[in-house]
């Protein structure tokens, strides 16, 4: 071709690898060395690659064949070992290589087994990679090969670490982030209402029943009672909203109902239906578990994360869990309760510059205290840590509101209730998480002054019992006056930052023991709807009645013989021990009558509890094993005391009495015999109160 024999020309190739680097090669190349590239191969001439350069040259001997080998070094040719170049290789530095093109295609192949690597790696460790091939060997002798893999295998378990987090995190999401969107329906078959309800069912709900809502006044009823008796102390939705939805059901308005309206009408009404039961599948119980089975068509939506409504549904299922713990784990309800109502900031008051609807804030903070009253009081039925700690928490208490005007509707309502019995149970879980969180889930290091941190304690929860006002209605004033013996008894009992008692303890637990255990038994023969009893109370009456065998074990003489036992003195500027309560004698009673009359009415308690709760009579079973050999010496005891004629004692018949002789304050009983939790599970339960 005249004329363009001595043009050239300039090509540019681009190597691009994904893994660390990219670089480009420009090669300038005459048009007639082009051709004969073309036309006899692309095999190139022995000595002109014997050196990195951009300029190639026509080979001079064109007849020659390609022998498909990379020619030899400039070194080695001058050395004539031409057959022992082993061209270019890791062992000299980058830029120093013998050959460059076959540097560049050991890089090449090294490239391409890490990408080998990386792909095998990523689906045999995260199982969501294509199909990749075994990573070729990595020599061992190259020591730069060695290095990378090293690395490469650090970053494969970094992978890992990461992938693993990964699917932690999606399953933390359903439970902690409350305002995700990738459980939806339309994204997945996985909502986070079937992972809550997958979680937390123990018994599976039968399907629901054919027939629809009951007749209107059967509803009102139901409706009325849960207002009065549980309302008032969980105020966790508007009472309005309630009525509101009740009217459009009941007039077949379905446009103007959401599922989230529903859920909160069903469940309303299993709980106001099963808190009525008297024993294990009568009518009650039954309409309660249908009106449930009813409720869960809707929970997709009414559980649906990033609403209010949410933390609502939850509370409503918590509830009735705690009536129905054979169906419901209420444990782990609250505990997805929690999480929602963290994520969506309910812990944290809202800024002063955003509290423009006083009503809103106001409903936002009761929704926020009912999950925290129900947390501590769950958590400490269970012997088990709180959700979250008081640190977190910046809410104030709710306002009182003001008696509104009844609300016009067809049937017998009452108008909004009071939220005062609400405010009070705030209060005392308050004081309860504070010093639980301190003797309970703090180091276990014993405190340095464990009796004025406890006299302290009570003291405020005697106070809050001294507000108790005289307009609350008999039965919720009575369950609030057994959780104030209970928590007395709960912050007393030894633990491991106040491992030693006193005499004067040991007394104290035994009379506040006694009070809770007497009512409770007064209670559970009326019925147990008298207020919101659930099956935790019979956990309770479970734990109180260890207490109570403990402390008769521990020193029977001292409380038997209704020896005086003065508080212990009180170093200044603390608070003061509590004094013993004040005790109602029968006539011709002491503190022997007293405890065979108890020991012998805590198995009927939790018996009567049992027609409710299964559970409950393997808690009474439980109870006469361990109470066997106390009760046969108490017996032996009164046997003996017929055949004086000494009468028995009453010291504390009418207040306390005249000083006697007594024990030191610290002086220890012999280690008492163990109080085991037989049908329980022990890691779940508090020490009693002999263990020293």
């Amino acid at each position: 071709m005249p004329g363009v024999a001595n043009s050239s020309i300039t090509i540019t190739f681009t190597f691009t690898f994904t893994i660390t680097f990219t670089f480009s090669i420009t090669i300038t190349i005459t048009i007639s060395s082009l051709l004969h590239i073309l036309a006899r191969g692309s095999c190139p001439a022995p000595a002109s690659l014997a050196i990195p350069f951009l300029g190639f040259r026509a080979p001079s001997r064109l007849a020659r064949d390609c022998d498909g080998k990379l020619p030899a070094c400039t070194a080695c040719e001058k050395a004539g070992r031409e057959n022992d170049c082993s061209a270019a290789n890791d062992q000299f530095a980058r830029g120093k290589e013998r050959s460059y093109v076959a540097a560049l295609e050991l890089s090449i192949e090294k490239l391409e087994r890490r990408l080998q690597y990386a792909k095998s790696r990523k689906a045999s460790v995260a199982l969501h990679g294509p199909d990749a091939s075994a990573m070729a060997h990595v020599d061992r002798r190259d020591s730069l090969a060695s290095i990378r893999a090293a690395i490469h295998r650090k970053d494969a378990k970094s992978r890992e670490n990461h992938d693993v987090n990964s699917i932690v995190s999606d399953f933390a999401s359903l439970s902690v982030n409350a305002t995700t969107r990738d459980f939806e329906p339309s994204a997945s078959n996985i909502t986070f209402a079937g992972l809550v309800l997958a979680a937390t069912t123990n018994d599976q709900i039968p399907g629901p029943a054919p027939q629809g809502l009951p007749p209107r006044p059967a509803a009102h009823a139901m409706i009325q009672y849960f207002m009065a008796n549980i309302y008032t102390l969980f105020p966790c939705f508007s009472e309005t909203t309630l009525l509101t939805i009740l009217d459009d059901v009941y007039q077949r308005d379905d446009r103007m109902v959401k599922d989230s309206g529903y859920w909160l009408l069903y469940m309303v009404l299993a709980i106001g239906a099963t808190a009525q039961s008297q024993r294990i599948n009568d009518d009650n119980y039954l309409h309660g578990l249908s009106f449930v089975s009813k409720a869960l068509l809707y929970a997709d939506s009414a559980l649906a994360p990033g609403h209010v409504s949410q933390i609502q549904s939850l509370l409503l299922l918590t509830l009735y869990s705690m009536l129905d713990p054979a169906h419901f784990d209420s444990w782990h309800l609250i505990g997805f309760t929690a999480r929602a109502v963290v994520d969506l900031g309910f812990h944290q008051d809202p800024p002063l510059s955003s509290r423009s609807d006083k009503a809103a804030l106001d409903l936002r903070r009761r929704i926020f205290y009912c999950v925290y009253a129900l947390d501590r009081a769950i958590s400490m039925a269970h012997a088990r840590t709180f959700s979250f700690i008081d640190e977190a928490v910046n809410v104030a208490f709710p306002t009182k509101p003001s008696s509104g005007r009844p609300l016009s509707m067809s049937g017998s309502m009452s108008g909004p209730q009071s939220a005062d019995p609400a405010l009070l149970v705030f209060q005392l879980r308050r004081a309860q998480s504070f010093w639980y969180q301190e003797l309970y889930q703090s180091d276990p290091t014993p405190l340095p002054n464990p009796s004025a941190f406890l006299w302290q304690m009570c003291l405020e929860m005697r106070e809050w019992g001294a507000s108790l006002p005289n307009s609350l209605p008999t039965g919720t004033r009575r369950m609030l006056e057994q959780e104030l013996w209970y928590s007395y008894v709960y912050c007393i009992a030894p633990s491991a930052r106040a491992p030693h008692i006193t005499d004067h303890s040991r007394m104290l637990i035994f009379e506040y023991s006694l009070a809770y255990l007497n009512s409770m038994h007064e209670t559970a023969c009326g019925g147990l709807n008298s207020a919101f009893y659930t099956y935790h109370d019979a956990l309770k009456v479970y734990f109180m009645a260890n207490q109570f065998i403990a402390v008769l074990r521990d020193a029977q003489e001292l409380l038997i013989s209704g020896t005086y036992v003065p508080p212990p003195p009180s170093p200044p500027g603390s608070a003061p021990a509590p004094p013993i309560p004040r005790r109602q004698l029968r006539p011709a009673e002491d503190n022997l009558e007293r405890s065979l009359w108890c020991l012998s009415r805590i198995p009927e308690t939790l018996g009567l509890y049992g027609t409710r709760w299964e559970d409950s009579m393997m808690l009474k079973q439980s109870f006469e094993q361990i109470s066997t050999e106390t009760v046969q010496a108490l017996r032996k005891r009164q046997q003996m005391r017929t055949t004086t004629t000494t009468p028995p004692l009453a010291d504390y018949q009418n207040g306390l009495p005249q000083p006697m002789a007594h024990h030191p304050p610290d002086q220890q009983s012999p280690p008492p015999v163990d109080v085991g939790w037989a049908a329980v599970d022990a890691a779940h339960m508090m020490p009693t109160a002999g263990h020293q």
